[in-house]
C-alpha cells in the first residue's frame, strides 16, 4: 500500500469549532488525535457537526460532509465569504425578541450569507448549542437565556475560513460521500449519532433524519467496507453492547464522557467507544522477487550463520507492502539486511549483540562517507609499536599459523590506535572479513584444518585477504540522505520508534539445531571485543569464552522473548523472519502475534541452508525447510 505524507497544514494557527455541538469531540481530543496515522490520504468526515478534530488537525484537502444542509451552507459560506459574515452577525443582539425573530426567519428567503449567520446566531444563543427540528423541518430549540454568549469569535471565523478554503465541502448522506471518495490510505473520522444508552441521546440528532439501529448496522458494514479497501477508520460511539458487538474484531477503547445537556445532573456523565479500524494489508502471498538496488548487491559477501542475503528480494517484496522511513533490525547479524533498507533510501538502526555485527554496521550502515584509503590499510600491517603477541600465544596452533596470528597481533594495536571511529571500524571488520575467509567453513567450533576443501580463499596469503577486505568494505559505503545508526546492544531495549517497521531475524531455536552464535565465532567476537569483560574457558581445545545469555537458547525462553518483543513494538509493522524447524511453532507464532496486533500473515518460502546445522544433516548441506516471513500490521 502507498500512503502519501498526511497533508496537514504548516500554519501555526490554532483552529477551533465554530459551533457550540451538542456530542462534540473536544473533549476527547486527547484520546483521538494520537491514533490517527502520521501519514495517509486524504482526511475526510462524514458526520462533520462541530468539526471538533478536523479543526484540531486542519488537513489541507480534506472532505467534509453533513447532511444537515443548513450546516453545510454556513462552512461553505465562512470559506467564501467569512467578511460578509462577521458583518451580517453584528446585526444580531442576545435578547430573546431578537432570538424569537430570527429563529422565525424563512432559511429558504435568505442569502447564503444570511442563512450562515443565522446559524451561528441560533447557535450560540440557544438552549446548549441543540440543533433540532419539529415535523416540518423547522428549527426548534429555545432561547438559552446566557448573559454574554460570544456571538462573534473572528478570530475563530477567520482561521476556520482560511483551512475550509482548502476543503471540499459536501452535502449528502454520508455513505454517498464514502463511496465517491473514499480510497486506500485515506483516514476517515466517523462520528454517528450515537446509539441511545440514556436520555442523552434524545438530544443528539443533529440532521433532519434520526439515527435507528439498522442505520448503525448498515455503518458497521461501510466501516468493514472501508478497511477491506485499506483506509485507517477511527469511529465513536456511546458505550453500547452493539456496539462491541459490530466492532468486535478491532480495537475499542472505552472513555469517561461528560454531558453538558443532560437536565438530570446524575447522567451529566457517561461512556464513550473509540473505535480504531487500520487498514487491511493485503500481500500477495506468492511473492515474485522484488529487484534489488545495485547498491544493495555491493555488501561484502559471508557466510555468516543465519545470513539473509538470498532472501533479500522476498523481505523486501513484503516490507515494501508498508509506507515506512526508518527500519529497525533487531538482530543485524550479518548486517546484510540493514543494507538492502539502506540502499532503498530507509534510516537504518542496526542492532545486534554480538560487536563483531555491531562493528560491520558502523562500517557499512551508519557510515554514510568515510573511507580507508590504500596507504592506511598498508600502514596498519606494519609493526609500530610494541604488541602484547595475545592471540600469537593464545591460540597458537588452532586457528592460523604462526606468521598469521602475529600480524593479526600487529593489525589489532594498529586499529586501536586510529582515532576516526569509522575508519576504525571499517579496519576492524577487514580484520574480522580476513579471519573468516582464511577459515575452513568460516566457524571456530574446531581447531586444525581438516575442512580444508582447497577454497582460493584459503591459498591467499592473510595480508592480502585484509587488502582485499578493506576494498570491498570501502566500496560498499555510500550515503543514503539518512542518518542511520550502528547499536551493540539486547534487542529488548532498543527505544521504539512508532513510525518504523520492526524487522526480527533473531536466533532459531530447535533441539535439533545449533544457533550458538558465540560458539561458532567465538574468535572474531573477541577480536572485536579485544577480549575485553570475556572469561576464556582455558579448559576448552577451542579456547572459547562463555557463551552471552539469550533467552532464545530455549523453547520457553524464545516463547516469552517473542511475547515480550511484539508487546514492545505492538504499534509498528512487524517482519519477523523464521524457519520451519524452529520452536516455537507457525501456530504458536500465529498465537503471539496476534495477542498484539489486528492482523497476521504468513508468507512461506522454499529455503535451503548453504551450511547443515541440523545434527542429522551436518556435512551433507541438504538442509532444505521453509523460510517463514510472519507479518504483524
Amino acid at each position: 500500500m502507498r500512503l502519501a505524507v498526511s497533508p496537514q497544514n504548516t500554519s501555526t494557527v490554532v483552529s477551533r469549532p465554530l459551533l457550540k455541538w451538542a456530542g462534540g469531540k473536544t473533549q476527547l481530543l486527547g484520546e483521538i488525535l494520537p491514533k490517527i496515522p502520521n501519514k495517509y490520504g486524504r482526511f475526510i468526515e462524514p458526520f462533520f457537526g462541530g468539526g471538533a478534530v478536523f479543526f484540531a488537525v486542519r488537513p489541507v484537502n480534506g472532505i467534509i460532509a453533513d447532511s444537515n444542509p443548513e450546516l453545510i451552507n454556513m462552512y461553505r459560506s465562512v470559506a467564501a465569504d467569512v467578511d460578509a459574515v462577521i458583518t451580517q452577525l453584528h446585526h444580531y443582539k442576545n435578547t430573546e425578541e431578537v432570538f424569537y425573530a430570527v429563529r422565525a426567519l424563512d432559511v429558504s428567503r435568505l442569502s447564503n450569507i444570511e442563512a450562515a449567520a443565522r446559524t451561528i446566531f441560533l447557535n450560540r444563543t440557544c438552549f446548549n448549542g441543540l440543533y433540532r427540528v419539529n415535523k416540518s423541518g423547522q428549527f426548534n430549540v429555545p432561547f438559552g437565556k446566557y448573559k454574554k454568549p460570544k456571538i462573534i469569535d473572528e478570530e475563530a471565523l477567520r482561521s476556520a475560513s482560511e483551512i475550509l478554503k482548502k476543503t471540499t465541502i459536501i452535502c449528502g448522506d454520508y455513505k454517498t460521500v464514502l463511496q465517491e471518495n473514499a480510497k486506500a490510505g485515506d483516514f476517515i473520522f466517523i462520528d454517528p449519532p450515537y446509539l441511545p444508552v440514556s436520555e442523552y441521546a434524545d438530544f443528539k440528532r443533529y440532521t433532519k433524519e434520526q439515527f435507528y439501529e439498522e442505520d448503525h448496522i448498515e455503518l458497521a458494514e461501510e466501516v468493514q467496507r472501508l478497511h477491506e479497501l485499506g483506509c485507517y477508520v477511527v469511529l465513536t460511539n456511546s458505550n453500547h453492547p452493539l456496539v462491541h458487538e459490530h466492532y468486535q474484531k478491532f480495537s475499542i477503547k472505552v472513555v469517561q464522557t461528560k454531558r453538558y445537556i443532560s437536565c438530570n445532573p446524575k447522567r451529566r456523565t457517561g461512556e464513550d467507544v473509540i473505535v480504531t479500524v487500520p487498514p487491511k494489508q493485503r500481500f500477495n502471498l506468492r511473492l515474485v522477487p522484488a529487484p534489488l538496488p545495485q547498491q544493495a548487491i555491493k555488501y561484502p559477501s559471508t557466510r555468516y550463520m543465519g545470513s539473509k542475503n538470498k532472501l533479500l528480494s522476498e523481505i523486501w517484496a513484503v516490507t515494501s507492502q508498508f509506507e515506512f522511513e526508518t527500519a529497525l533490525d533487531l538482530f543485524s547479524g550479518s548486517g546484510v539486511v540493514s543494507y538492502m533498507f539502506k540502499s532503498h533510501g530507509k534510516a537504518v538502526v542496526s542492532n545486534d549483540y554480538m560487536a563483531m555485527s555491531a562493528t560491520f554496521a558502523k562500517a557499512m550502515i551508519e557510515n554514510n562517507q568515510i573511507t580507508l584509503s590504500q596507504d592506511e590499510a598498508l600502514s596498519l600491517l606494519e609493526p609500530k609499536n610494541t604488541i602484547d603477541h595475545f592471540v600469537e600465544t593464545k591460540f597458537q596452533g588452532l586457528y592460523f599459523s604462526d606468521d598469521d596470528n602475529r600480524l593479526i597481533d600487529i593489525l589489532r594495536f594498529n586499529i586501536k590506535a586510529i582515532k576516526n571511529p569509522y575508519k576504525q571500524a571499517i579496519a576492524m571488520s577487514a580484520l574480522i572479513r580476513a579471519c573468516l575467509k582464511k577459515r575452513p567453513r568460516g566457524i571456530f567450533t574446531y581447531v586444525g584444518h581438516r575442512y580444508n576443501d582447497g577454497r582460493k580463499d584459503l591459498l591467499i596469503s592473510f595480508r592480502n585477504q585484509f587488502l582485499e577486505a578493506v576494498n570491498v568494505i570501502n566500496a560498499a559505503v555510500f550515503d543514503n540522505g539518512k542518518k542511520n545508526r550502528a547499536r551493540n546492544g539486547d534487542a529488548m531495549t532498543l527505544q521504539n520508534r512508532e513510525s518504523s517497521l520492526v524487522y526480527i531475524d533473531p536466533p532459531y531455536y530447535s533441539p535439533l539445531s545449533d544457533n550458538e552464535y558465540v560458539r561458532r565465532y567465538h574468535f572474531v567476537e573477541g577480536l572485536a571485543r579485544d577480549w575485553k569483560d570475556i572469561e576464556i574457558q582455558e579448559h576448552t581445545l577451542t579456547k572459547k569464552f562463555k557463551s552471552y545469555p539469550t533467552p532464545f537458547s530455549s523453547r520457553k525462553g524464545a516463547t516469552e522473548a517473542f511475547d515480550i518483543l511484539f508487546k514492545r513494538f505492538q504499534k509498528n509493522v512487524l517482519v519477523v523472519s523464521y524457519s520451519s524447524n524452529s520452536q516455537p511453532t507457525l501456530d504458536e507464532m500465529v498465537a503471539i502475534m496476534a495477542k498484539h496486533k489486528n492482523h497476521v500473515e504468513v508468507v512461506p518460502i522454499d529455503y535451503k541452508y548453504s551450511i547443515g546445522n541440523q545434527k542429522n544433516k551436518i556435512g551433507n548441506n541438504k538442509n532444505s525447510v521453509q523460510e517463514y516471513i510472519f507479518v504483524g500490521y
